[in-house]
């Protein structure tokens, strides 16, 4: 009997940001109140698609949480890529385009299917795969970002009902099917270990 997430009980922003910086060794979260410059605000909930920006210092709003505004603007646009793990590795990378004005938007101009190795360095996979095993995620969407000026990456989301980009191609949604689908079943045939 194997349960999927079932240790993975907080997906709030706090929790990815405290957790992101323990297994990269660099901040995502920031103090409004000492930061200089512009900053990310958003709410603690999953999928609320309710980020905006903001010029710090300023004084936080409860219930929010404050990030550092990732440069990730490639030709006019942002660029996110989406990351699904299971049992403890990246198996595809949705490469997520949107205008730089919907840049806290659901909606994408474009998304292209990529393998985590050819997105991502070794030292990068390890460090993406200690975070999943901190929050105790099994099986999930991990919000990636890269910062284009120092090259980081920062983790800024957790999804734990993870689903394939509506606008992605039908041929790569065939091959992306094809190997979260493997993954799985290799998940399931496993047995469980405490993590």
């Amino acid at each position: 009997d194997r349960r999927i997430n079932f240790g993975c009980t907080d997906i709030s922003k706090s929790r990815v940001a405290e957790v992101f910086e323990v297994a990269f060794g660099y901040p995502l979260a920031l103090d409004p109140e000492r930061h200089v410059g512009e900053a990310v605000e958003k709410g603690e909930a999953n999928g609320a698609h309710d980020g905006r920006i903001v010029q710090c210092p300023t004084r936080p709003r409860a219930g929010r949480v404050y990030q550092r505004l990732v440069d990730n603007v490639d030709a006019g646009e942002v660029v996110d890529l989406r990351t699904p793990f299971v049992g403890g590795r990246p198996v595809v990378v949705f490469v997520k385009r949107r205008p730089v004005g919907d840049r806290f938007a659901n909606a994408n101009s474009s998304i292209r299917l990529a393998r985590p190795q050819h997105v991502f360095t070794a030292r990068e996979v390890a460090a993406l795969s200690a975070f999943a095993a901190a929050m105790r995620l099994d099986w999930g969407g991990l919000d990636v970002l890269r910062d284009r000026r120092t090259g980081r990456l920062y983790v800024v989301d957790v999804n734990k009902t993870d689903m394939q980009p509506l606008a992605l191609p039908w041929l790569d949604k065939l091959r992306a099917t094809h190997r979260l689908g493997r993954a799985l079943r290799d998940l399931i045939s496993c047995p469980e270990t405490d993590q």
